[in-house]
């Protein structure tokens, strides 16, 4: 069944989260979209997955390229459909639904907990997609590790 995480940062940034994650994805052969609402940001996460470990990379691309429907992993506007993909990550504040949900194996939440706005929204997030039915977990790292937290069946 579906499930969405929310991941609140603390101590790493969203484009360690992230590469971290989307490696993980990548080695299960999972196809994955990462939809952002800041055009230069993606940008920084494009360059950062490029060069974020000198001996290995994730293969991935910028959508609008030549070849957006052979990436494992495409780089977003939140408008950007899921259909196709086995999981959709979201940053800073990108929407997704409990449609798009519905329709990948996962989905990721990434929000800055330094950010009290970043974090009100992702409260309401939560809410939205609980509230729809959606199985949710709520992991934090304020501990300096990743901790579980809450958990909500939808």
């Amino acid at each position: 069944m579906s499930r969405v995480l929310f991941y609140h940062l603390t101590h790493n940034s969203a484009e360690a989260t992230a590469a971290t994650l989307l490696s993980k994805a990548y080695e299960r052969e999972m196809r994955v979209l990462v939809r952002g609402r800041d055009a230069d940001r993606l940008s920084r996460l494009d360059t950062s997955l490029w060069t974020m470990h000198d001996d290995a990379f994730l293969p991935h691309g910028l959508r609008g390229g030549d070849f957006d429907d052979d990436q494992p992993i495409l780089i977003g506007p939140e408008d950007t459909a899921v259909a196709g993909y086995g999981a959709v990550m979201c940053i800073d504040g990108a929407g997704v639904t409990a449609n798009d949900v519905s329709l990948v194996q996962r989905a990721w939440i990434l929000f800055d907990g330094r950010d009290p706005n970043a974090v009100q929204h992702a409260r309401g997030q939560w809410k939205d997609l609980t509230g729809a039915g959606v199985p949710a977990e709520y992991w934090s790292e304020e501990s300096g590790r990743w901790e579980k937290k809450a958990q909500s069946d939808g």
